[in-house]
């Protein structure tokens, strides 16, 4: 088998491809959920509850590309939300850029630091480093536009904000504490380049 076919649009828009990365991503996100379950605990409890939303961040990347899945997956039956429908896909991708990468990033550097890494560490970097991989591969077979993709980053931008403002940023490893700042600068940034990724890819998805 060619290596080229496991990107190919016949492979990743087969039924099989699509069933089996809608499940692994529904149970991914369901998992995610249940991680932040201490940290949700106790935002509802000492933070104003409109917060709530703005707390799980890698879970709800996961649940916007599950249900960018869906889409794909149903595109006639789901065509009257033409709108919602590419809102999520650019959600999708700069969301799951970002926090796939920002996850990896702040364990490693949790680990230059002095963190002693623990197998939940690598499944982590498993896991996020596939949300960013799978994002850019299925650029290509979404139709959200510029004004979408504006949205997403607007919409994540606003979720950077309200974490490092108000506190509720993902809990991060102890080594990293006392670099909060740093965190909060390199998380901005990297939305940005979230952005930016999802621009590039959807141009050349264009020109394909």
């Amino acid at each position: 088998m060619r290596l080229s076919l496991l990107w190919s649009r016949e492979f990743l828009t087969s039924r099989f491809i699509l069933w089996a990365l809608f499940i692994s991503n529904l149970l991914g996100t369901v998992y995610g959920y249940i991680w932040y379950e201490a940290q949700l605990r106790e935002t509802w409890a000492n933070y104003p509850r409109w917060l709530i939303p703005f707390v799980p961040d890698s879970p709800t990347a996961s649940l916007f590309f599950t249900l960018a899945l869906l889409f794909l997956m149903f595109p006639a039956t789901l065509s009257k939300y033409n709108r919602i429908h590419t809102l999520i896909e650019a959600l999708a991708v700069v969301t799951s850029v970002k926090y796939g990468i920002w996850a990896v990033s702040i364990i490693f550097a949790g680990a230059y630091q002095g963190e002693v890494l623990v197998w939940q560490d690598w499944m982590l970097v498993a896991s996020h480093l596939a949300m960013a991989v799978e994002a850019m591969l299925f650029v290509r077979f979404f139709k959200y536009g510029t004004v979408m993709l504006l949205a997403a980053g607007a919409w994540t931008f606003l979720n950077d904000f309200i974490d490092y403002s108000f506190g509720v940023y993902p809990w991060l490893p102890k080594a990293l504490w006392d670099d909060v700042g740093y965190v909060a600068v390199f998380t901005v940034a990297l939305t940005g380049a979230s952005i930016a990724a999802g621009w590039i890819a959807m141009r050349a998805a264009k020109r394909i």
